[in-house]
């Protein structure tokens, strides 16, 4: 897959023939979402010509709300690795900036839809809005599709238990501790993934070591201690009891971490890449008057993650 972050600089080469287009934040992948690739992909195959899928970093959601923006369900990395493995062609993910903010949306599908993409075929959502005041959207775009020579096809949302599928529903449900739903909108368990870093060695002390992930997140969609599985240092997924949080008992900083202790493990993993899965939440983060307080209740938190994966 190719990864394109400039507009000026787009390889026209790769879509001179034209392309088959999706277009939105696409921030967790969620059911709603892999919908509209598996269109975009089968369409790709009938017609021989390139997937795109095209994005904005930062989304138009952390511009306009940029004092507090919302938790991002996939960091960028996340993002661009799970397209990869659907088999998307390219990866369109320019600057939000003013000047695309004040695109108006003839100029947003003239200027980058047609001239930059070549678009022949665009795939949206049935809530697809775009360009200037969210002022785009299906009914513009159809009246416009014979004479810039493109089709469109419109897909419905999905509907799970009479919800609409939608990563606003997914990040309440998982600030709320409602993994298993949310998993039901996702199709699949909630994931962050990150690099194990060096930590200051304080779980060790207290007979927990942990695999410290930066998760590269100022803000976190979920927060407390977790039963997880753990992907990428074997060849099955192994149990841990996890926390993501800011450590109020010894550090209270303001960024979270997310520090894993996998069970009856004990293997040098610094620098490895690992995917953590989000099984059920198990409590709160809080603060502990001393150290032997945590160390008790990490002990309850170990045996309560233990019999929630071994169910």
């Amino acid at each position: 897959m190719q990864l394109i972050r400039s507009i000026n600089n787009f390889p026209y080469g790769l879509v001179k023939n034209g392309c088959i287009l999706t277009i939105g934040a696409f921030d967790g992948l969620h059911l709603g979402h892999q919908c509209l690739l598996e269109n975009v992909i089968k369409k790709s195959l009938e017609s021989g010509l390139p997937s795109v899928v095209m994005s904005f970093e930062p989304t138009p959601g952390e511009f306009f709300s940029q004092d507090k923006p919302p938790a991002r369900l996939m960091r960028f990395r996340e993002k661009y690795q799970a397209l990869k493995k659907l088999g998307i062609d390219i990866f369109f993910c320019p600057r939000f900036d003013e000047k695309v903010q004040n695109l108006e949306a003839d100029d947003f599908i003239r200027q980058l839809l047609i001239q930059k993409l070549n678009l022949k075929y665009l795939v949206i959502g049935d809530d697809f809005h775009f360009a200037r005041n969210r002022s785009g959207n299906y009914k513009q775009l159809k009246k416009v599709k014979e004479l810039l020579e493109f089709e469109i096809k419109k897909i419905s949302s999905i509907i799970v238990n009479d919800k609409r599928t939608s990563s606003t529903l997914i990040r309440g449900l998982l600030d709320r501790g409602k993994l298993t739903e949310a998993s039901h909108f996702l199709g699949k368990p909630y994931q962050m993934s990150g690099r194990v870093i060096v930590g200051n060695q304080l779980g060790r002390e207290l007979g927990y070591p942990t695999a410290n992930i930066n998760i590269q997140r100022l803000q976190s969609a979920l927060m407390g201690i977790f039963a997880v599985k753990v992907h990428g240092i074997s060849s099955n997924p192994l149990d841990a009891v996890a926390s993501l949080g800011i450590r109020p008992t010894f550090y209270e900083g303001k960024k979270p971490l997310l520090e894993v202790h996998i069970f009856n493990f004990n293997k040098d993993i610094y620098g490895r890449y690992i995917d953590i899965d989000f099984i059920s939440k198990i409590r709160d983060e809080i603060k502990f008057n001393s150290a032997d307080a945590l160390i008790e209740q990490m002990h309850k938190d170990a045996i309560d993650a233990k019999k929630i994966l071994s169910a």
